[in-house]
């Protein structure tokens, strides 16, 4: 199971869900948020998933997600109340926004979410006033300057501030329940992991010798994606954790939030080229999804997009562009590609974090269509392959 390749669409099923449903399109896989999920559940057994739902919140997914019994890691009342809406318990979601508006707090208290983050003293007056019974964890800074994304530059206190911080939710009022960490996306070694693990184990052990019986650790997201530049090996990285886990955290109930691990390989995107030209003698190829859609996330999520062409043949440089009137509007500069002609099909994989979520309806064009690929994988073909040639 887990040496399945990513959902990746054919060549021939591209052509024909263009033809039929036009274009842009993204294609979203089921079956593939299912068996990251698993994954996950088959090798860290004791860790009790909370997908991060800003990382891709389409309904279809959530309500998968939900059917398989996860969590939720939730930033916002709009997200506490989407999920609240969709029939989800409280004590499924954790308000992991260490910073939190009091429109958020509100919503936890209306609909019984206790379980949230803090990582400063401001934090915890907020908390205490509007939820007095919540059951706090502390966000821990972990440094990894490796990270796609390093979530620290913005959350988590210091090992040295932590004690102290804990102490005085204690003395708040709050169920000091325990410690947050997040190492950073696009991890792709267990090191990060197993650092934060040792920092977060002698803080267990303080916190109990001074009264302070810690008895939850949220150890983040962070779990890698396939992404063309990279190589990892994730059952190695998750049986790494899990070993460490059973070693140091035998009696403590062990938390998750991953975000892009769950949906990032779950989507496709099918784009067309609506223009060409040449600039300065470098072809420019204009497609009909751009930075203000789907390929959002070269701006918020610094992710590298592949491009699947479909041709063979010498490789050229070329630029590629948006469909808005804004310069801004240019996703790859020098990208190599085949030459392209009006009306080439692109199919752009593993385009499911941090894009659709993230998209805009700037200028006046509508956010790309979707479909769910099990809906339609009957007609269009019963696996998706690897027959697409890279661009």
């Amino acid at each position: 199971m887990e040496n399945k390749k990513p959902f990746h669409l054919t060549r021939s099923a591209v052509h024909e869900l263009a033809r039929d449903y036009g274009t842009p399109l993204l294609v979203v896989s089921l079956s593939e948020i299912e068996r990251n999920y698993m994954i996950l559940r088959r090798h860290l057994p004791r860790v009790h998933v909370h997908y991060a739902i800003k990382a891709n919140p389409d309904p279809r997914i959530l309500e998968r997600m939900i059917a398989m019994g996860s969590g939720f890691d939730v930033a916002s009342d709009g997200e506490i109340m989407l999920l609240h809406r969709m029939g989800v318990e409280s004590d499924r979601m954790v308000y992991a926004n260490p910073v939190k508006r009091r429109e958020g707090l509100a919503a936890c208290r209306f609909t019984g979410v206790k379980y949230m983050t803090f990582d400063n003293e401001s934090e915890i007056g907020k908390i205490a006033a509007v939820v007095p019974d919540a059951r706090v964890l502390l966000r821990l800074r972990i440094d990894n300057r490796k990270a796609h994304v390093d979530l620290n530059k913005k959350f988590g206190c210091g090992a040295d501030q932590a004690l102290d911080l804990m102490h005085k939710a204690k003395d708040a009022g709050l169920d000091v329940a325990g410690i947050a960490f997040h190492v950073g996306s696009q991890t792709t070694l267990a090191d990060p992991f197993l650092t934060a693990l040792d920092i977060t184990r002698d803080l267990f052990d303080q916190a109990a010798a001074e009264g302070l019986p810690l008895y939850i650790l949220d150890i983040g997201g962070g779990m890698p994606i396939p992404e063309h530049k990279v190589k990892f090996n994730l059952e190695e990285i998750l049986d790494q954790i899990n070993a460490r886990l059973d070693e140091d955290f035998p009696d403590t109930e062990i938390w998750s939030e991953p975000g892009r691990y769950i949906c990032g390989s779950a989507v496709n995107l099918i784009t067309s080229v609506i223009g060409v030209t040449e600039r300065n003698n470098t072809p420019w190829y204009y497609l009909d999804e751009g930075l203000y859609g789907t390929f959002s996330g070269i701006l918020f999520d610094q992710w590298d997009f592949k491009l699947e062409t479909f041709k063979t043949g010498p490789r050229i440089k070329a630029t590629f562009a948006g469909p808005s009137c804004d310069s801004l509007d240019i996703m790859f500069r020098d990208r190599r590609t085949q030459p392209l002609e009006m009306g080439d099909l692109l199919l752009v994989p593993a385009c499911g974090a941090y894009t659709s979520a993230s998209a805009t309806t700037f200028n006046g064009f509508p956010k790309a269509k979707s479909i769910v690929w099990e809906d339609v994988e009957e007609e269009y073909g019963t696996e998706p392959g690897t027959d697409a040639a890279a661009g």
